[in-house]
């Protein structure tokens, strides 16, 4: 599964019911007419405090994320030059002051809780690679040793790891590194955000916090409201 997220921040001087409404409403019906589409999320930031993480924050400035999931990286490209996908990033300008984006493939290592488990919150982390780390030993230590220590958390309801394999300016225009230097996108679910806390203050998670210091310099935590548009 590929995931093409957004990191989006709003126009200046546009309030919370505002945005949300365009989002959510206007823009989203409009995204979830690409062909070949998944699956289609939107993430409304709710605390942007950086909760249980002993790592120095990153300087993302943002409102949400959006993830459009496709079948594969081929099926995202149709998608783009698709005749639907101009007159969406035509009606970005609308409301957003920036958007930045990232595509991933994305790796479960918990799935992800259905509405049958009651309510959950969702938490978003972007990560950024040490500069000493290889974006190969990266990904080794990511999606091998670390992701098998998480998975054996208690209280985890569900964990996703989104490794960065592109990276956009614009909505069609594709950059470098330096531009949107993040490597992993993180989607955990918790039950409570309290829960987070207590969780991160076990011997069992300053473990896994250990050897996220030998390969990721900056984690940066979002919890988030997600809603389902496609």
């Amino acid at each position: 599964m590929i995931s093409r997220f957004g990191l989006v921040r709003r126009k200046d001087g546009m309030d919370d019911e505002t945005f949300l409404n365009y989002w959510r409403k206007i823009h989203g019906p409009m995204a979830a007419k690409l062909p070949d589409l998944r699956n289609y999320y939107q993430n409304w930031i709710t605390n942007a405090d950086q909760v249980g993480v002993d790592h120095p924050r990153g300087q993302w400035d943002l409102d949400g994320f959006s993830e459009l999931q496709f079948d594969t990286v081929q099926a995202m490209l149709d998608a783009l030059e698709s005749p639907e996908f101009p007159p969406t990033v035509e009606d970005v300008d609308k409301f957003l002051g920036q958007v930045r984006l990232i595509v991933c493939d994305k790796n479960v290592v918990v799935p992800r809780p259905t509405v049958d488990d009651g309510p959950v919150k969702k938490r978003i982390s972007l990560l950024k690679r040490r500069p000493d780390v290889t974006p190969e030993q990266f990904k080794e230590e990511w999606l091998g040793k670390h992701a098998e220590l998480v998975s054996k958390w208690p209280g985890v309801l569900g964990y996703n790891q989104n490794l960065v394999i592109d990276r956009y300016a614009t909505m069609a225009e594709t950059t470098d590194y330096d531009a949107v230097p993040v490597d992993g996108l993180v989607e955990f679910w918790f039950r409570t955000e309290e829960e987070v806390e207590g969780l991160f203050q076990t011997d069992q998670v300053k473990e896994t916090q250990a050897h996220a210091y030998e390969f990721i310099s900056e984690i940066t935590t979002f919890f988030v409201e997600e809603t389902k548009i496609f």
